[in-house]
């Protein structure tokens, strides 16, 4: 009898002695509580993967979204066609070693490899496998880049490249706040005290493939921030005036978000103006010598130019192809909102904040997460308690937050002054 009370086989053998031997060392399994069936482990890794790891497996439905384009792309096709009690650490080794040669960075195969850990562990809590070949094999380190912050001359620069009051005001908030995008695209009148300054972090939105989400939609509103930590913590003045003036000329009730994009605006066409070819003047000459008016196609497609006038020429030709049923056509734009009025993170980044990056010249190109990072770096240059600036950004570990000491580029002139004085006294 197994472990759940079913008469199971031991095999077939040709003398009582064997027979005998083979009961006993079922027992002893069995007592042992190895009761696994030794032919779960012939599965495939990708049977197991599909049917068994990934649909019980308890975890957010960003996670899995993650997970599985990470699977399918790095992990299916080295161990997919293998049996699960074949998967040996030399192979996972190997993988590792092919990983790296094809140029995958360091942190994408460490990753990768937690992931296929993580399905080897549950399957020897099944008992489907007797090891986790992922066990003791290293992956290359990865190197931790010193974080490039962005100086408040630079951010007042970027700020005014932004196209409209609202996105200034989103962007000033973030900046103020420290806010993660999720928490960010998520707050609701409700969540801030205009009365005592207080913004309390208590949900998180997440934007998802339809097909992970539970309800077919593209938004997920969790109603607990990361590490289900809430958090409460006093804004400026100024931008607690400034979101008070926003909340009403918006007209926006308590339960209404805080920043929005309607549909309207969302899938307006943008309107361009169409350049005179013969002021563009010509493409460098190609492999064969010859040269093209910019913004035609034949410079796109024979020059081969790949700047704005080319693409846009390009592009036009592609658009009136499909229009006239000539292409298949396109599959629709991902839209700032859906329905719910959150905004796109990815919508956000290409039609808002990658342009003013660019039009504002700086040099390098920060990201909406790179505010959060100045929001700690500003605090703590400015002489903050570094528990103080953990607890606003909703840090794990306080080793985080300390990151961010010293980040700005003028942070050391204090060090260097006092240097200046201290050698200083021999000249005195």
């Amino acid at each position: 009898m197994d472990g759940c009370g079913r008469l199971r086989s031991a095999g077939t053998f040709s003398s009582k002695k064997d027979t005998d031997r083979a009961w006993q060392a079922a027992e002893t399994k069995l007592a042992e509580g190895r009761v696994g069936d030794p032919a779960r482990g012939r599965q495939k890794f990708r049977k197991y993967v599909e049917e068994t790891w990934l649909p019980h497996h308890q975890m957010e439905h960003s996670t899995r979204e993650g997970y599985t384009y990470s699977i399918g792309k790095h992990v299916m096709p080295e161990f997919g066609d293998m049996r699960m009690i074949d998967i040996l650490p030399e192979h996972v080794r190997e993988w590792i070693t092919k990983l790296k040669q094809q140029g995958v960075t360091p942190a994408t195969i460490r990753n990768n490899k937690m992931i296929l850990s993580a399905i080897l562990a549950t399957a020897l809590d099944d008992q489907v496998v007797f090891l986790n070949a992922c066990h003791g094999v290293k992956t290359p380190p990865v190197p931790r880049k010193p974080l490039q912050i962005i100086t408040p001359e630079q951010f007042d620069d970027l700020y005014h490249h932004l196209p409209t009051e609202d996105f200034w005001l989103l962007a000033e908030t973030e900046i103020e706040s420290g806010l993660r995008w999720g928490e960010l695209a998520e707050l609701r009148v409700r969540d801030l005290n205009v009365r005592f300054r207080i913004l309390t972090v208590s949900r998180t939105v997440v934007e998802l493939n339809p097909k992970f989400h539970p309800d077919g939609k593209r938004f997920q509103v969790k109603g607990y921030p990361k590490d289900h930590d809430f958090r409460r913590f006093k804004l400026s003045t100024q931008i607690v005036d400034k979101l008070a003036q926003h909340i009403t000329s918006h007209g926006l009730s308590s339960d209404d978000l805080l920043f929005s994009v309607t549909e309207r605006a969302s899938t307006r066409p943008q309107l361009r103006v169409v350049p005179d070819r013969d002021e563009l003047g010509w493409t460098e000459p190609n492999a064969k010598g010859r040269r093209y008016k910019h913004g035609t196609l034949s410079a796109y497609n024979s020059g081969p130019c790949r700047c704005d006038h080319c693409r846009a020429a390009f592009a036009l030709y592609r658009a009136q192809r499909r229009s006239s049923g000539k292409d298949e056509p396109r599959k629709p734009r991902t839209r700032a909102s859906d329905a719910d009025g959150h905004i796109s993170r990815d919508w956000f980044r290409r039609q808002i904040w990658v342009p003013a990056v660019t039009a504002a010249g700086l040099d390098f190109r920060p990201t909406m997460r790179d505010m959060r990072h100045a929001h700690a770096s500003w605090l703590l240059a400015g002489g903050a308690d570094l528990q103080v600036v953990k607890e606003r950004l909703g840090h794990g570990s306080i080793a985080t937050t300390r990151r961010y000491l010293h980040t700005l580029p003028d942070a050391d002139e204090t060090a260097l002054d006092a240097m200046a004085k201290t050698r200083s006294r021999a000249a005195r």
